[in-house]
């Protein structure tokens, strides 16, 4: 796409992160977001775990983005600030690696990194893509808990000789690594945004899983792979996805096409284009219980709709208990929501009372 293209793009003022956000992934945000304070305590131990260091090592070492270096990535990353409204612009770093892969870290001022593996591997259109999803994780907070995972990984591989700290630890890595597979999907719609042409999405996918030879592979049959991967063999196979996954920190590209798929033909990305998302304004009052009962809703739903022969055996050993389950499991988000809702009216509370206010409930 052309310099004197990408103002043709319609933006979207003052849209929330939260029109791009996985389910699972905005139930979790909007719940850290409401925590008074929270970012206080990141920003702190963002100081502890030399977050300036890291910046500093990429200013040495690779080369920031400007509209003298690397000037197309330069106007693809301000056309994606226009698009989604961003308040500030991050800034972008190429650094010389043949991995494939981009990211954003940081806390108090997320930044982004770009291989040059990458650069190598895709067009203009598709580069586009990748900054507009890693300015997604940049503007949904994603790099502060993206920081985090990172410094608990190398915690886990100092400290993991240790019985019981040591499995503790992984629990806590396992269970941000699953929040961080959802928020790569979360990643990929705010790129279809910033791009709005779901083909350059499917590239992207089909590239980082085939390589350039696109004129080798065809979209449907692409898409294809995931439901025949979804369905396919017997528990056996269900088990070891659920091992294939464990410690990615990435879904799979055949399963992250099929993912960005569904989010366009159910028309949630119509909806946004046509001007029907949510807005900044209001994500102070976005309800946690509300956003607990989407995440334990889609979660319900894919589970009823899965072929996977590991869930397939679940529904077919006892219907009657899943849906019992499924049912339980969205009262349940539903009620903890609830509670976190009333936590954080309380809290908001005593800390506008200078901590004076009524702590009936905590």
């Amino acid at each position: 796409m052309a310099s004197s293209e990408l103002e043709t793009l319609p933006s979207f003022p003052g849209i929330s992160s939260r029109a791009w956000e996985h389910p699972s992934d905005r139930a979790a945000l909007v719940a850290l977001r409401g925590l008074k304070g929270f970012d206080t305590i990141l920003k702190a131990i963002s100081a502890l775990l030399r977050e300036r260091q890291h910046r500093l090592l990429y200013l040495a070492s690779g080369v920031r983005v400007d509209e003298r270096q690397f000037p197309e990535l330069h106007a693809m990353l301000a056309d994606c600030v226009r698009v989604l409204d961003a308040p500030t612009t991050p800034e972008v770093y190429v650094v010389q690696d043949p991995a494939v892969n981009a990211f954003t870290i940081g806390m108090d001022t997320p930044f982004i990194v770009i291989n040059t593996g990458l650069l190598d591997l895709m067009d203009a259109d598709e580069q586009h893509f990748v900054l507009g999803h890693e300015l997604g994780h940049a503007l949904s907070g994603h790099a502060v808990y993206r920081t985090m995972l990172m410094h608990l990984l190398r915690l886990a591989g100092s400290f993991g000789w240790m019985p019981i700290g040591g499995w503790a630890l992984r629990a806590m890595v396992a269970a941000l690594m699953e929040w961080q597979r959802k928020s790569e999907l979360s990643g990929d719609r705010a790129g279809l945004l910033c791009v709005q042409d779901p083909d350059v999405a499917m590239r992207v996918h089909m590239k980082t899983a085939g390589g350039t030879r696109l004129d080798e592979m065809d979209t449907q049959r692409f898409l294809a792979q995931a439901a025949e991967y979804e369905r396919t063999g017997d528990l056996r196979d269900g088990v070891l996805k659920l091992l294939n996954l464990e410690l990615r920190s990435h879904p799979f590209s055949v399963l992250r096409a099929a993912d960005l798929n569904r989010w366009v033909e159910r028309g949630d990305y119509g909806r946004i284009l046509a001007g029907e998302y949510p807005r900044r304004e209001d994500d102070d009052s976005a309800s946690a219980a509300e956003e607990f009962r989407t995440a334990a809703r889609g979660y319900k739903e894919n589970f009823d709709a899965s072929a996977d022969p590991l869930i397939t055996t679940l529904r077919d050993y006892g219907s009657s208990a899943v849906n019992t389950v499924g049912q339980g499991v969205t009262d349940v988000a539903t009620g903890v929501g609830r509670k976190f809702d009333e936590w954080r009216r309380n809290s908001a509370r005593k800390y506008d009372d200078g901590g004076t206010g009524d702590a009936a409930g905590e």
